[in-house]
């Protein structure tokens, strides 16, 4: 008991020490994809070479794969328009999805998510965002059992139905609900996202919320952890957004720039 109770303390004093630094979780959004064209296997492996943990976003295609990619379409980062729901896994990895970043970049193509799961390196973890909605789960369910590597997955997405229902298909996995906010047409302030946020997750089964930082207040910080959630915040590129949220005590921050953030993070705690 007692050596329980130095190592709690220890903890709580290393904590106030590092100013929560080591505590905050790093997340590559999309990949390192300030440096590298987002959702490809060069962001994903420059993500892991910064010492960050990773996100990615999925779809499943018309032959059902789960290829990794943002958008519904890949007219955005593709050098050709197709609809990543009605096009074969094979079409698509026909587009290249580099060159809209840079030409050193050209080539790159759509990545199958068990491509990406197999990169994951010791104690790093993947967050995987659906983008699409309940038809992915089985095919989902397949690709994360045959990896080996299920306890560093993590599953995100906006849709709640659909993030309910990965939690009952897969209740070993940790599962946080995304939202997003806007702001006040009068005051231009991001409006706060509702603390009742925390007690719908709860009670569905939910392990925590990942929204975004904009709409983020102290006491629903405080809620989540009260209820034994996870926080987590996106997309901070700005180092004072970022501080604010570290010293609100979230869990993770998601950000396009991984090694500059943990970099200025350090600076600004004096490390």
């Amino acid at each position: 008991m007692k050596k329980t109770l130095l190592a709690a303390l220890f903890c709580l004093f290393a904590l106030f020490a590092t100013g929560c630094t080591e505590q905050t979780e790093i997340i590559a959004h999309r990949g390192a994809s300030h440096l590298a064209p987002e959702n490809t296997m060069a962001s994903v492996m420059l993500g892991w070479q910064k010492g960050a943990d990773v996100e990615i976003d999925v779809y499943l295609t018309k032959d059902n794969r789960i290829v990794v990619i943002h958008d519904k379409t890949t007219k955005r980062t593709g050098d050709k328009e197709l609809e990543v729901s009605k096009t074969t896994s094979h079409q698509l990895r026909t587009v290249d999805v580099g060159t809209f970043k840079s030409l050193k970049f050209a080539g790159e193509r759509i990545p199958f998510l068990h491509e990406v799961i197999a990169t994951i390196p010791p104690h790093r973890k993947l967050y995987i965002e659906i983008k699409c909605k309940q038809e992915i789960l089985p095919h989902l369910s397949k690709v994360i059992n045959a990896s080996g590597k299920r306890s560093r997955v993590i599953i995100v997405t906006f849709d709640f139905e659909t993030i309910v229902a990965a939690k009952k298909q897969m209740p070993d996995i940790s599962m946080y609900w995304l939202r997003g906010t806007k702001k006040d047409k009068e005051t231009g302030e991001f409006i706060y996202h509702d603390i009742e946020l925390v007690e719908k997750a709860r009670m569905h089964g939910l392990d925590g919320l990942h929204l975004h930082y904009g709409g983020v207040t102290p006491e629903l910080v405080d809620a989540a952890k009260a209820a034994g959630q996870k926080f987590y915040v996106w997309t901070i590129d700005e180092i004072n957004a970022a501080q604010r949220m570290r010293d609100l005590g979230v869990d993770g921050i998601t950000t396009n720039r991984p090694g500059w953030m943990k970099e200025q993070l350090k600076t600004v705690s004096g490390d």
